[in-house]
């Protein structure tokens, strides 16, 4: 096999995006009720695709997004590296005037080059790209699967797509992203290489009833 296909999707929403509630690795929260709607619309949009294997985080909101293609019974397998980064101290948190400045502080340096400068008692960009590594490098090596779905995070999936496409983390802002989003990669085994051909793709969503 030369090339793989990934299907990479954010999880839909949660009560806490809803909220505007920092969630991170730290909060297993489960999809609202748009959430569920988003699931069953990309489903819908997408069971004809011949999924190989589907991965997830080893979080819940990541399985729920995705549970209508387990229960086709494609193989599905959950992978830690893949999880959100860790928010820390400030997972459960609404933001406050004073976290605003914490947050500003903290893209800034991330966005000018301090991508190992983590976020307090929690990760560093630099700490999710070595574990999303391992979880990659797993996911390549099984080259029987031709069609995936992966099922991640918000910034977890910036922090992917910038490291795999080959820009410096201080760049992953520039990847934008929405709850049940869709990112479809193609992987050349011959360059090792990966190529996005689809981007931030919320078409499937046109039908979701506003909730």
């Amino acid at each position: 096999m030369s090339n793989k296909t990934i299907y990479l999707i954010r999880h839909g929403e949660t009560d806490y995006n809803r909220r505007g509630v920092v969630q991170g690795s730290g909060i297993d929260a489960d999809l609202n009720e748009m959430g569920f709607a988003q699931a069953r619309a990309f489903f819908e949009s997408y069971q004809h695709i011949q999924f190989d294997k589907v991965y997830t985080s080893a979080l819940r909101r990541t399985v729920q997004s995705v549970q209508g293609f387990i229960d086709l019974g494609i193989p599905t397998e959950q992978l830690v590296g893949l999880n959100e980064i860790s928010w820390g101290s400030q997972e459960g948190k609404i933001p406050n005037y004073q976290d605003d400045a914490y947050y500003k502080d903290l893209i800034w340096r991330w966005q000018n080059g301090q991508t190992d400068y983590p976020t307090e008692n929690g990760e560093s960009p630099e700490d999710v790209k070595n574990r999303q590594k391992e979880a990659i490098d797993y996911i390549l090596s099984q080259e029987s699967e031709k069609t995936i779905l992966v099922a991640m995070h918000g910034r977890a999936i910036r922090i992917l797509l910038a490291w795999l496409t080959g820009k410096p983390l201080s760049e992953m802002d520039s990847f934008e992203h929405s709850n049940l989003c869709l990112y479809k990669l193609n992987y050349s085994y011959k360059t090792q290489s990966f190529e996005i051909e689809i981007a931030n793709d919320i078409t499937h969503l046109l039908m979701v009833e506003v909730l």
